[in-house]
């Protein structure tokens, strides 16, 4: 059983957003501060990534780890109520993340995906890596 009441839950709820997170809005300034050029949540691309690097043929996805479940992460806790209904939801969004990117793949983009964590914790670090996958690319400078 929820410990809140469908009211505070659903207002809970409406304050998640899929798209413009912080750590989604940190990757893309941080990149754009480096001179990448870049279009955001491109729908005509199979899982409307959220960063579309053209020019290197790479897409990003700026993951939340609770929502596409990160491996050994403790930010991808497992709800305790409704647990049902939260590991449907959980393995339909892993699941639609490995077609995307299968999708991607085959239609050529190199697919690079950033963790909500990795945001948090050595982003200098991850971004530096990001970077290197970017250059090292197809298309690359």
């Amino acid at each position: 059983m929820d410990n809140r009441t469908k009211e505070a839950r659903s207002e809970n709820m409406s304050h998640i957003h899929s798209k413009n997170t912080k750590p989604e809005e940190k990757v893309c300034k941080y990149l754009f501060k480096k001179g990448f050029r870049y279009r955001k949540n491109v729908s005509k691309l199979p899982g409307k990534p959220d960063i579309v690097l053209p020019k290197y043929k790479s897409v990003i996805f700026v993951n939340g780890c609770f929502w596409h479940r990160h491996e050994n992460c403790k930010y991808a806790s497992m709800p305790k109520s409704n647990v049902e209904f939260w590991a449907g939801k959980f393995e339909y969004n892993v699941m639609n993340d490995k077609k995307h990117r299968e999708q991607l793949e085959r239609l050529g983009w190199n697919v690079i995906v950033i963790w909500e964590c990795e945001v948090k914790k050595d982003f200098e670090e991850h971004m530096a890596h990001v970077i290197h996958m970017l250059r090292s690319s197809v298309g690359g400078a």
